[in-house]
């Protein structure tokens, strides 16, 4: 599998995201550009999960069906052609970090995959059900992590 660019103009790779991304800012997504997306991709699909989070991998954000011809998306917008998905908090869209206060440092990997064909997920998909979902339909991907702590 191939590798795509993800980045942000909002913070770069394993550096802290800014408050105002967060559950307690303006909760609003970051800006992200990426690249490398094979030609022969039918869908992109963006989650960010957070695997420090207790009792389980927490999802912050999960969005199918974005358009492989885009080269990213502005902050607090939904990805060209892409579908929205409750995150974790219960919300449909993005879920900002809001890790317990004084758990440290929590990790969150944005991650972008190149599909083969579309993906098929239950009504109210976990991470899990992406992660099992993908397996197969992976052409390409590309991981951008930042970090948040309370």
């Amino acid at each position: 599998m191939s590798g795509m660019e993800l980045s942000s103009a909002a913070f770069d790779d394993k550096t802290v995201i800014p408050r105002r991304y967060s559950g307690e800012g303006e909760n609003i997504s970051p800006p992200l550009t990426w690249s490398g997306v094979p030609e022969e991709a039918t869908e992109l699909v963006l989650l960010c999960e957070d695997p420090d989070a207790p009792g389980s991998t927490f999802l912050h954000w999960l969005v199918t069906g974005i358009d492989p011809g885009t080269t990213g998306v502005t902050e607090g917008q939904k990805p060209t052609g892409g579908l929205p998905w409750p995150n974790d908090f219960g919300h449909v869209g993005w879920g900002g970090p809001m890790p317990p206060p004084g758990h440290g440092t929590h990790r969150y990997f944005f991650r972008l995959y190149a599909l083969s064909e579309p993906l098929q997920l239950p009504e109210h998909p976990g991470v899990d059900d992406v992660h099992r979902a993908l397996k197969g339909k992976e052409l390409a991907s590309g991981t951008l992590v930042g970090t948040y702590q309370r």
